[in-house]
């Protein structure tokens, strides 16, 4: 086994570095590529899973690669907090929104679980954690797929890391192939309200480069930079609040022999804290939630490159038919969802708000947005206000999802989580009926 060392994060740095560039440049050159929206990220990790010591090993990425998606996913967690911004929407418009991301979350975790244990688990000797790697991987992108992964991996499920990579990456592609294959049905149709042909998207988006006039600042220097610059002020915030989270992770599990919180979900509490303490002392004057959004982009890109060419194909290879069969049956009723029940819930501009929630639900946050700034490029839709609003009741699920789902499945309660979180499901919408959150119906 290699010796570990600070040079050896170095190489890694700098080699996927490399390989975001050559992502990029392919972007750039490449119409292929620009008409699939393929970030640079990915490709990154595809040439890294190609080149690296899980493909031809013809570039020295270490084998250690895999453990920096735990750490990566603790910034990212940890800086979720610091990036809420006071935004305006109607009541009704925000409802409509939680109920359809709410519920639709609870129904893929359900599908996932009960697929895994009630079929799949009937003709493969799977681990009881199978079914759930396709929602870690599709509604919460590479990130989740991480922390979930390294929870089985401490519960004694390795493989789990590596399926929930490729569930993930699955989703991302599928994200963009699908959701412009969607986009163009939609202008078709005349479904969209802002975009009437498919061949008007401007150049910009294809190759992702902004020209002069249409750049945007990053976000607002609020230090001078004869005392700190202001990014490593914002930075330094994120890695504290990290900190905090490894901290409170070690601590309970000093205090709970054998209990080990994640480390991802201690962050994101300190962040909730942490960001409490900065507004009664006007110190969130200073932290720039652009620049932190940012910073967690950066991490984020970084997560899905390393995942990707950490992804051990082994193991993919030796799950192949139960998975393809899981992620497939998953994609298929999460389109259907996100079209009927977009339709039905949504009163306004239904489709830019499905076709965010499509990127979302099978991809990444950054995704749904890039989908959505297709087909709204003005972001008249208001989908990101509602959808900001409606994630302030979405994310306590969702983190409580990822948090305990681990050890409940290995526990042996993975069927009554599952039903609970059917049950659940189908509660949300129902209040949305009886709200009269549903289009056509008063209120």
């Amino acid at each position: 086994m290699e010796n570990f060392t600070p040079w050896t994060l170095f190489v890694d740095a700098g080699i996927i570095s490399l390989l975001m560039l050559v992502g990029k440049l392919i972007r750039v050159k490449i119409k292929l590529i620009q008409k699939l929206f393929i970030p640079p990220s990915l490709l990154a990790g595809f040439l890294g899973l190609i080149l690296g010591p899980n493909g031809f090993d013809l570039i020295p990425l270490s084998a250690q690669m895999g453990t920096y998606a735990g750490i990566l996913i603790a910034f990212i967690f940890g800086s979720l907090p610091l990036t809420s911004q006071k935004v305006k929407g109607e009541g009704a418009a925000v409802g409509s929104m939680w109920a359809y991301s709410q519920a639709g979350l609870l129904l893929q975790w359900a599908l996932g679980g009960l697929l895994g244990l009630l079929v799949l688990n009937k003709f493969w000797p799977l681990s009881p954690g199978f079914g759930i790697t396709m929602p870690s991987g599709y509604c919460g992108g590479h990130g989740t797929a991480a922390a979930i992964g390294q929870s089985f991996a401490n519960l004694g499920y390795d493989e789990i890391l590596t399926l929930a990579m490729t569930a993930a990456t699955v989703g991302i592609v599928a994200a963009v192939i699908f959701g412009l294959v969607i986009v163009k049905w939609g202008t078709g149709k005349r479904h969209t309200a802002f975009l009437a042909n498919y061949n008007e998207l401007p150049h910009e988006l294809r190759t992702g480069l902004l020209p002069l006039e249409k750049r945007e600042s990053m976000g607002q220097s609020s230090t001078s930079s004869i005392s700190i610059d202001s990014l490593t002020f914002n930075l330094v915030v994120v890695l504290a609040i990290a900190l905090g989270g490894y901290g409170v992770s070690k601590l309970v599990s000093y205090f709970v022999s054998g209990f080990e919180l994640p480390i991802f979900s201690c962050a994101f509490v300190i962040g909730l804290l942490v960001k409490r303490i900065f507004d009664h002392t006007r110190v969130s004057d200073y932290v720039c939630p652009q620049t932190v959004g940012h910073i967690s982009g950066t991490f984020t890109d970084l997560l899905v490159a390393f995942g990707i060419a950490s992804i051990k194909l082994s193991v993919v290879m030796e799950y192949i038919v139960p998975l393809s069969i899981l992620l497939l049956v998953g994609l298929v009723l999460t389109l259907l969802y996100v079209i009927a029940m977009g339709r039905l819930l949504m009163k306004d501009c239904w489709f830019e708000k499905s076709i965010f929630t499509w990127g979302w639900f099978t991809g990444t946050m950054a995704m749904g947005i890039a989908l959505l700034r297709v087909v709204d490029p003005k972001m008249r839709s208001r989908a990101l206000d509602s959808y900001a609003l409606a994630y302030l009741f979405i994310a306590p699920v969702e983190i409580s999802l990822i948090t305990f789902a681990p050890a409940v499945f290995c526990a042996g309660y993975g069927l009554l989580f599952s039903f609970i979180c059917l049950a659940a499901g189908l509660s949300v919408l129902a209040v949305a009926y009886f709200k009269g959150w549903y289009a056509g119906k008063k209120q």
